[in-house]
């Protein structure tokens, strides 16, 4: 016998259900010291992709706006947005991360992005962060209390919100958790940010964002660290049996380098809201539904 129940859509918490799924996840959030070491290489890493043009394709910049970039590492997207607007604040939890941004910067002559060491969890009024015309967060809403968050970047946004987020296991590579014999569970991703923000009466638009899954790496040694980044405290076994997975993935060998290919897709889903006093964007009929 098949037993009825009231429950509705509106008796689901989104909000344990994520908690319980954070609980489970294969990998572990990176603190700002961790961050630090890992700035400099980082930094050299995530120029080898194409994420970062899929994503500032879809942004309605103007060389009049603001753009708050939270978690903006060594300046992904900060330093090639700021050719394009007026100015941009930089903010991330990790100092080494901002030194690099400022760096970077100060190498291609880019002198209007503020940089400003904060978490998510600040106060960011207190920091001196004022509301910008343009809010994003690329790949950096892996936090605790995301219900809190999404309320935050809403409310520091002047006209629109841009939020990247993770699709099944995007950006670990499962595959690799296999390969050296660990246990792998992806944690929550996108869909629980869709329906928190749904609960918060805010109903975003969805694009599916598919960067190039070959990447081109100088040495094999470059190829290496790359993967050792989805993991925490490989045993010698481990690295061994990492590198031969490596190995087996390289598709292409060339002056340059090699070419090694991932074994499940990259996806991240760019989720994006205009604010309610904005004059309403034009949409292509394409980016109205998931794609």
């Amino acid at each position: 016998m098949v037993h009825s129940t009231t429950q509705t859509y509106e008796d689901i918490d989104w909000s344990l259900l994520r908690k319980n799924a954070m609980a489970r996840k294969g990998w572990k959030r990176k603190s700002p010291k961790e961050w630090d070491s890992k700035a400099s290489s980082f930094s050299s890493r995530i120029k080898k992709n194409d994420y970062v043009d899929h994503f500032i394709r879809e942004l309605p910049l103007d060389q009049s706006y603001s753009v708050l970039d939270i978690g903006a590492g060594p300046g992904t997207l900060a330093i090639p947005i700021a050719h394009q607007v007026q100015k941009v604040t930089a903010i991330d939890f990790s100092p080494g991360m901002l030194e690099i941004l400022n760096q970077n910067a100060a190498q291609e002559n880019i002198y209007n992005i503020e940089t400003i060491q904060c978490a998510w969890e600040d106060d960011w009024q207190a920091k001196g962060i004022t509301s910008h015309d343009i809010a994003i967060a690329s790949r950096s809403v892996g936090v605790e209390d995301l219900e809190s968050s999404l309320k935050k970047i809403n409310a520091f946004a002047k006209k629109y919100v841009f939020i990247s987020d993770r699709i099944g296991a995007t950006p670990f590579e499962a595959e690799a958790f296999r390969a050296i014999g660990r246990p792998f569970d992806p944690g929550p991703d996108y869909i629980y940010t869709v329906n928190l923000l749904y609960k918060i009466g805010i109903y975003p638009n969805i694009t599916v964002l598919r960067p190039n899954p070959v990447t081109l790496y100088g040495s094999i040694e470059e190829a290496l660290a790359s993967y050792r980044w989805m993991f925490q405290d490989l045993s010698t076994t481990e690295e061994q049996l990492l590198l031969e997975y490596v190995e087996q993935n390289i598709i292409k060998t060339s002056d340059n380098g090699i070419s090694v290919r991932r074994n499940s897709p990259i996806q991240w889903a760019l989720i994006w809201w205009q604010k309610q006093d904005t004059p309403l964007r034009s949409i292509a009929p394409d980016e109205i539904l998931i794609r």
